[in-house]
């Protein structure tokens, strides 16, 4: 049976010579199983008929948020939540610097913005644009919040020019769905527990001990893992990201004390766990009940340790659970991240180094090296971390199948 059988395709189509594609890529879709909606563009009529799309997709292709007489109002909030996959083929470079910044003038765009299932984006247009600064830029912002930016193929284009820019052609578009298909529930009926962003220890009411974490990382995880069929159990200090679709269980943490309460909580029925968060390790001994005032030359804060929860853990570790700790070390990186991994007993550790430019806290990009308790490594290169975490996740499955 095709992996495509009743899932419920919407295709958005936009106004590029790489439309008649379109058709291709329903008629594959269609013998595939799969129910198709269409949206098109008011400039991808100029380059394939309406008409041709209805026909092929056996529904009626919608372009304007209300109808001619403005008699009915196609609800794109509904057309987001009915479909499993919103494949935009082609995609234009306007319709993706309206997506990358969230524009919202016509129908497609409302539909993107409504959408809670995966985004696929086929680019099209000439090498230059494709090439040009501002796309590139869009491109990242597109990854960033967690599309799926498939990669333009080399070849003639409409310009004559020969070169990178052309959409990727519909049996390939096709081959890519079915695969998200085929593993998105490689972890179904997996519990997991991940740990994100940084943990704010109060000096008063006003200041507080921290770091720089972003917590794009354990998001990403977060992600990922649902988009394989986890139940997933976020625990998050305080960040500026939104909370994942999907998503079993949210916890929000300010302090460590809270982490740590949340965390050993829920790990007991964890099957795995994923420690991205960044704990501070010290903490004022005393939290002023008013705001300090700037008064003396020098002031100290006497600081004690906080909780190790990582260590903590691991000595609660079940033979069936697996444990996995993240190390952002400055020196002696490898050295470091082997003995934490020996120390809190994890099953394998994430490390990456500040030293690497684009890695760490705030990027959105990470370059790590997964090491396992029995010593073994993989190096990931410099990546976005929705693709960091897309890497670690089938690391964590190849574990489990192994």
């Amino acid at each position: 049976m095709s992996s495509l059988k009743g899932k419920k395709i919407l295709l958005g189509v936009c106004g590029s010579i790489a439309a008649y594609k379109s058709a291709f890529l329903i008629r594959l879709l269609v013998k595939e199983g799969a129910t198709v909606k269409v949206i098109m563009t008011n400039e991808a009529g100029k380059f394939i008929s309406p008409l041709s799309l209805s026909t092929l997709s056996k529904n009626p292709v919608l372009s304007e948020l209300t109808t001619a007489d403005d008699s009915l109002w196609n609800n794109h909030v509904e057309l987001g939540l009915w479909a499993d996959l919103f494949s935009i083929a082609p995609a234009t470079a306007n319709t993706i610097a309206k997506f990358a910044n969230g524009y919202c003038d016509n129908l497609l765009t409302a539909v993107y913005l409504s959408a809670r299932c995966p985004v696929f984006i086929s680019p099209a247009m000439d090498e230059d644009m494709w090439a040009h600064a501002a796309t590139k830029r869009n491109i990242q912002l597109l990854k960033q919040n967690g599309n799926i930016v498939l990669n333009v193929s080399h070849g003639e284009l409409a310009s004559g020019l020969v070169g990178e820019g052309r959409m990727m052609e519909p049996d390939e578009i096709i081959s890519q769905i079915t695969n998200h298909f085929n593993t998105s529930q490689s972890l179904k009926g997996k519990k997991i527990l991940i740990t994100a962003g940084p943990t704010y220890e109060a000096i008063d009411p006003v200041r507080f001990i921290g770091n720089h974490s972003s917590g794009k990382m354990g998001y990403a995880l977060a992600e990922a893992c649902i988009k394989q069929g986890a139940d997933v159990t976020l625990i998050s200090g305080p960040v500026n990201i939104p909370v994942p679709y999907n998503l079993k269980k949210f916890v929000s943490i300010i302090t460590a004390e809270q982490l740590f309460t949340a965390t050993t909580k829920a790990f007991t029925n964890s099957d795995i766990t994923l420690m991205a968060a960044a704990v501070a390790d010290y903490k004022p001994q005393q939290t002023a009940v008013n705001k300090i005032k700037k008064k003396e030359t020098e002031f100290n804060i006497a600081l004690v340790k906080t909780k190790d929860i990582l260590s903590e853990l691991g000595k609660k570790k079940k033979k069936n659970q697996l444990l996995i700790g993240f190390a952002l070390e400055t020196e002696n990186e490898t050295v470091n991240a082997k003995e934490k991994l020996k120390a809190k007993n994890l099953d394998f550790i994430v490390l990456n180094s500040l030293r690497d430019e684009g890695a760490g806290f705030g990027t959105d990009t990470n370059k790590v090296t997964i090491i396992d308790n029995g010593g073994k490594k993989k190096e990931l290169p410099m990546k976005m971390k929705s693709e960091i975490a897309h890497d670690i996740i089938h690391f964590i499955i190849s574990k489990i199948h192994a």
